[in-house]
């Protein structure tokens, strides 16, 4: 019975983090989606360019305000189409004074803070153009990402557009950031073979679009507001198509501690959104969108950090009875030793920007599942109704 549950818990870990990654290529490169647009000339002046919103939502966002404002001036799109929307919750700064400079920007704002979800829906009436694209206010777009994303929904198929989000870090930032960095370049892969298969599981909020007829409003209380909107509308039969040419740069967490109170957010919105979209569990109903997202997001976020720490004491007790000269479950055992002493490495130098691969991303892969399992104590023990828990960036 043990060695069942051990070799059960294996294979979850190894096909989660590994062998989806390899699955997922194979099919994109035997079967790819096939290209319902093919590529044509496109028009210098823009005019064939649909209409569309920036939508950022804001909580004490002052600081960021101008060099934010200034990225936005600078994309390439025609001015006369883009339409600027800042939707300001409850905030306590000079956020609303401090926009009123552009005349170009639609302020909508609340009095009292409600929840990010809770502003998106807010802001959401205003929204007039075909298209609307969401952007976090911490982060810069590149200059064509407007026209790349909007070029994507002249495929009907495209109902959602994912953004590629980018971490920006150099030599001395420390395993905050540099882990962050490595997760979202592994996690970028996936998404674009995702994609390339069917389509790509969920969008990042710090910037993705959707056509504004497929918007409906979610509630309060949601977490994850980028996931669920777009898997939504995947639910709906749209594929949702990943842009990494058009992406979003943004600092790292400051530290540890600030990445903790994120990875536990999103964990919890997690566990919160695997309940509120349990049909796209049906696999007889959706498909590929639902072995991609069970694959992608639900064993990751459920199952998996469960069976990787059980794999250590189960490794150690079966390596401990087994009586055979080449015991599997010993040389296992050694290997989760190893890998955890990299990781307590990896810990011990957290704040240390000398920080190599080999410590800080074992630290890091553990870190994350940790904070899954601790997700679960964040969303059943918290009265929350979707609001901002800021994380310090550099």
């Amino acid at each position: 019975m043990l060695q069942f549950v051990f070799w059960t818990c294996i294979s979850l870990v190894l096909y989660t983090y590994i062998g989806y990654a390899i699955l997922i290529y194979v099919l994109a490169r035997l079967f790819p989606y096939p290209i319902a647009i093919k590529e044509r000339p496109q028009n210098n002046d823009g005019n064939d360019l649909p209409p569309l919103a920036l939508f950022i939502t804001a909580y004490n966002e002052s600081e960021i305000i101008p060099e934010k404002m200034l990225n936005c001036l600078e994309l390439d799109y025609p001015k006369d189409k883009l339409n600027i929307l800042w939707v300001i919750d409850g905030s306590t700064d000079d956020s609303c004074e401090l926009l009123t400079k552009y005349s170009m920007v639609k302020i909508v704002s609340s009095a009292h803070r409600k929840g990010k979800t809770a502003a998106v829906n807010h802001g959401m009436e205003y929204v007039k153009t075909p298209i609307v694209v969401f952007s976090d206010a911490n982060c810069l777009l590149n200059a064509g990402a407007l026209k790349i994303i909007a070029r994507q929904f002249e495929d009907p198929t495209i109902g959602c557009v994912s953004g590629e989000k980018r971490v920006a870090f150099d030599d001395g930032d420390t395993v905050s950031s540099k882990g962050e960095g490595a997760y979202w370049k592994y996690e970028s892969l996936l998404k674009k073979l995702d994609y390339e298969f069917y389509s790509a599981v969920g969008a990042a909020g710090e910037l993705f679009a959707l056509r504004t007829e497929l918007f409906a409003p979610m509630e309060e209380d949601t977490l994850l507001d980028d996931f669920m909107l777009s898997m939504r509308i995947a639910q709906k039969g749209y594929r949702i198509a990943y842009t990494p040419n058009a992406y979003a740069v943004e600092y790292g967490s400051l530290n540890m501690e600030e990445e903790g109170k994120r990875k536990r957010r999103i964990a919890a919105g997690g566990w919160q959104s695997i309940g509120r979209l349990l049909p796209l569990l049906n696999g007889f109903k959706f498909g590929k969108l639902s072995f991609q997202y069970i694959s992608h997001r639900v064993l990751r976020w459920s199952v998996t950090p469960f069976a990787l720490f059980a794999l250590f004491p189960l490794a150690a007790i079966l390596g401990y009875r087994c009586s055979s000269s080449f015991n599997v479950f010993s040389v296992i055992f050694v290997f989760q030793c190893v890998f955890y002493l990299c990781a307590a490495f990896g810990y011990l130098m957290r704040n240390n920007p000398n920080s190599t691969k080999l410590f800080y991303i074992p630290y890091y892969f553990l870190f994350m599942n940790i904070n899954v399992i601790r997700g679960i104590y964040y969303l059943f023990s918290r009265s929350f109704i979707g609001g901002w828990e800021k994380s310090q960036r550099k």
